[in-house]
Protein backbone atom coordinates (compact mmCIF):
# COMPACT_ATOMS: atom_id res chain seq x y z
CA UNK A 1 0.00 0.00 0.00
CA UNK A 2 1.44 3.33 -1.01
CA UNK A 3 1.44 6.66 0.80
CA UNK A 4 -1.34 8.28 -1.26
CA UNK A 5 -3.61 5.27 -0.66
CA UNK A 6 -3.05 5.54 3.09
CA UNK A 7 -3.78 9.26 2.99
CA UNK A 8 -6.97 8.56 1.04
CA UNK A 9 -8.10 5.99 3.63
CA UNK A 10 -7.31 8.39 6.48
CA UNK A 11 -9.17 11.23 4.75
CA UNK A 12 -12.18 8.98 4.18
CA UNK A 13 -12.14 8.00 7.86
CA UNK A 14 -11.94 11.60 9.03
CA UNK A 15 -14.74 12.67 6.72
CA UNK A 16 -16.89 9.80 7.97
CA UNK A 17 -16.13 10.85 11.54
CA UNK A 18 -17.13 14.43 10.75
CA UNK A 19 -20.38 13.27 9.13
CA UNK A 20 -21.21 11.04 12.09
CA UNK A 21 -20.21 13.31 14.98
CA UNK A 22 -20.85 16.71 13.42
CA UNK A 23 -24.66 16.92 13.61
CA UNK A 24 -24.74 15.63 17.18
CA UNK A 25 -22.07 18.08 18.30
CA UNK A 26 -23.83 21.00 16.60
CA UNK A 27 -27.11 20.18 18.36
CA UNK A 28 -25.37 19.91 21.75
CA UNK A 29 -23.49 23.16 21.11
CA UNK A 30 -26.70 25.02 20.27
CA UNK A 31 -28.40 23.72 23.42
CA UNK A 32 -25.37 24.72 25.51
CA UNK A 33 -25.35 28.25 24.09
CA UNK A 34 -29.09 28.61 24.66
CA UNK A 35 -28.83 27.42 28.26
CA UNK A 36 -25.84 29.68 28.90
CA UNK A 37 -27.80 32.62 27.53
CA UNK A 38 -30.76 31.79 29.78
CA UNK A 39 -28.42 31.48 32.77
CA UNK A 40 -26.88 34.87 32.01
CA UNK A 41 -30.30 36.50 31.67
CA UNK A 42 -31.80 34.95 34.80
CA UNK A 43 -28.54 34.87 36.81
CA UNK A 44 -29.18 31.26 37.84
CA UNK A 45 -25.79 29.53 38.04
CA UNK A 46 -26.81 25.97 38.74
CA UNK A 47 -24.40 23.35 37.37
CA UNK A 48 -27.03 20.69 36.78
CA UNK A 49 -29.03 23.14 34.68
CA UNK A 50 -26.41 22.84 31.94
CA UNK A 51 -25.71 19.12 32.28
CA UNK A 52 -29.16 17.54 32.36
CA UNK A 53 -30.70 19.26 29.29
CA UNK A 54 -27.56 18.58 27.23
CA UNK A 55 -27.70 14.90 28.14
CA UNK A 56 -31.41 14.67 27.32
CA UNK A 57 -30.96 16.42 23.97
CA UNK A 58 -27.90 14.30 23.18
CA UNK A 59 -29.87 11.12 23.87
CA UNK A 60 -32.83 12.22 21.77
CA UNK A 61 -30.58 13.40 18.96
CA UNK A 62 -28.67 10.15 19.02
CA UNK A 63 -31.93 8.22 18.87
CA UNK A 64 -33.10 10.13 15.78
CA UNK A 65 -29.66 10.22 14.11
CA UNK A 66 -28.88 6.55 14.68
CA UNK A 67 -30.06 5.37 11.22
CA UNK A 68 -27.89 8.03 9.55
CA UNK A 69 -24.91 7.14 11.74
CA UNK A 70 -25.31 3.42 11.04
CA UNK A 71 -25.56 4.05 7.31
CA UNK A 72 -22.45 6.25 7.29
CA UNK A 73 -20.41 3.77 9.31
CA UNK A 74 -21.53 0.75 7.30
CA UNK A 75 -20.70 2.60 4.08
CA UNK A 76 -17.23 3.39 5.41
CA UNK A 77 -16.70 -0.22 6.43
CA UNK A 78 -17.87 -1.47 3.03
CA UNK A 79 -15.43 0.88 1.27
CA UNK A 80 -12.63 -0.21 3.59
CA UNK A 81 -13.44 -3.91 3.16
CA UNK A 82 -13.49 -3.59 -0.63
CA UNK A 83 -10.05 -1.97 -0.52
CA UNK A 84 -8.77 -4.81 1.63
CA UNK A 85 -10.34 -7.47 -0.59
CA UNK A 86 -9.12 -6.03 -3.87
CA UNK A 87 -5.75 -4.84 -2.61
CA UNK A 88 -6.17 -1.12 -2.89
Amino acid sequence: MTGPELIDIARDGLMTYARVAGPLMIVILMVGVLISFLQAVTQIQEQTLTFVPKMLVAGLSLFFLLPFIGDALSGYMARLASRIAFGG
